[in-house]
């Protein structure tokens, strides 16, 4: 019997939907799960006829894979990971490779790698995007870990992953934890782009006081622009879906958000880092007070608001909205980008940026045509520090300011809760602010605690102690950190 190309363990949706995309791209495929009903559920239902091997323990598993042997595993991350890595191990030999295509956090990633490598096979952890569609018709996938292993997979997961004019929508990464950094951080701008959305969606029902016909519509036009994307497409489409009685079933849905943890992990990384990822952070803090529906609905009758009818020309003030939320975005992307640059530089990776960007231009849930503006923008100079510096970008977003200002003054005025399009244009105010207030600030510090300050007439990098009280000694901390 032909020897497997590659075996996959878990057959959840996401792992059936990944079989049967490697079958259909000629690979011949050797599943194993944990529960070995599902096995033989798959393998004689959807999988009949197919060539797929079913295995009914990892020893069969690795009999039927042909060397190197390269296991992907589509099971939950955390500590079942680790056991199967165990388990793998005693059946595995060196050089074989095992792939993990969870939401693994990536330090654990970092971790298994160096774990793996020491016995003397290959890791690679590989964020995949796209959801059960994208796995079955052509995910975006994010591979990193030991460079080693590429040349093996490489032929299996180009072949497998979606395509954005012609080009995989998969590319390596980096080492070790590089592939699961870089797909965090597209989760995290998965929420921003969410939360954005939900807001314009508010400013139309609250604020403008919009049917579901009638912002079916706007996303309808708006998936013709420059927001072109997923997102808005679904959007689109659950905006005008109805149930059996005629009835709008997003009307009809708790108003109470879930959240699995990486929009969470890249909000922590960016404070590790340092990076000021502030739009990403409030769609979290978003979800986290969705959650506090009992506490909201209380609140909501202690300091009862009416928000005012609109009254002025709302096709004008739609435009504004779809402007704010085109400058919100190309924020978030910002940022997102300036989070994966600095960790790149502490753990000594060396990220394709622009090619991140092909990654995410097709099969993932972020996809939109925007993307290849920002490759555009590092093909044109790999070493960009932030996208707003880029000649696109910084011409989009002056041409946007007037409406999005316009948008988020509206909000505040009508009560209307716009958490991600301010703080989008508050960072932007202070990225693009020479001086900021921080003067004081430090002043403040160097008072109660002594921690120094630089001097503008001075250089960078020589600090200083004032005895702000007249008795407070010439003793200085230690310096700040910036």
């Amino acid at each position: 019997m032909k020897k497997a190309d590659i075996g996959l363990i878990g057959l959840a949706v996401m792992g059936e939907n990944l079989v049967m995309n490697m079958e259909s791209k000629g690979f011949t495929v050797a599943v194993y799960n944990r529960t070995t009903e599902k096995v033989d559920k798959f393998v004689n239902g959807r999988a009949a006829g197919k060539n797929i091997i079913g295995c009914h323990s990892l020893e069969e598993l690795a009999e039927n894979l042909s060397k190197p042997r390269k296991v992907f595993m589509m099971v939950k991350a955390g500590q079942p990971v680790d056991d199967f890595i165990e388990k793998l191990l005693g059946v595995l030999e060196q050089g074989d490779i095992i792939i993990d295509g969870g939401n693994s956090h990536f330090p654990d990633t970092m971790r298994r790698t160096e774990y793996v490598e020491s016995k003397g096979l290959l890791y690679i952890g590989c964020g995949v995007s796209g959801g059960e569609e994208g796995a079955l018709n052509g995910p975006s996938l994010m591979p990193g870990g030991s460079p080693a292993a590429w040349e093996h997979v490489k032929p299996i997961l180009q072949s497998i992953c979606a395509k954005a004019d012609g080009a995989p929508c998969c590319d390596w990464v980096g080492e070790n934890g590089a592939g699961h950094f870089v797909k965090m951080v597209h989760n995290g701008i998965e929420y921003g782009d969410m939360q954005l959305i939900c807001e314009a969606y508010q400013l139309m029902r609250d604020g403008l006081g919009m049917t579901g016909d009638e912002m079916h519509e706007v996303f309808t036009q708006w998936n013709k622009t420059e927001l072109d994307s997923y997102l808005i497409e679904i959007t689109r489409n659950i905006l005008a879906y109805r149930d059996e009685k005629g009835e709008r079933v997003v009307e009809h849905i708790l108003d109470r958000a879930g959240q699995k943890g990486t929009g969470k992990w890249t909000g922590i990384a960016a404070l590790d880092e340092g990076v000021p990822l502030t739009l990403i952070s409030e769609a979290v803090f978003a979800r986290c007070l969705s959650a506090q529906k009992d506490e909201r609905v209380a609140a909501s009758a202690a300091y009862a608001r009416k928000i005012p009818a609109f009254e002025g020309d709302r096709a004008a003030f739609l435009e504004c909205i779809r402007k704010a939320l085109y400058a919100s975005k190309i924020v978030s992307y910002a940022q997102g980008y300036t989070l994966m640059r600095a960790a790149a530089e502490h753990y000594g990776w060396n990220l394709n940026y622009g090619g991140i960007a092909l990654m995410w231009r097709g099969g993932c849930i972020i996809r939109s045509v925007f993307l290849g503006k920002i490759k555009e923008a590092f093909d044109k100079n790999p070493e960009l520090t932030n996208l707003l510096m880029d000649d696109y970008f910084r011409e989009t977003i002056q041409g946007l300011i007037p409406a999005w200002r316009e948008v988020v003054s509206f909000a505040v005025k009508a009560g209307v809760p716009v958490p991600a399009f301010s703080s989008a244009l508050s960072w932007f105010d202070g990225y693009t602010c020479e001086n900021l207030p921080a003067n004081l600030l430090q002043a403040q510090r160097d008072y109660f605690g002594a921690h120094t300050y630089e001097r503008i007439d001075a250089p960078r990098g020589e600090f200083f102690h004032t005895n702000w009280t007249g008795h407070g000694g010439d003793t200085a901390a230690s310096t700040y950190n910036a």
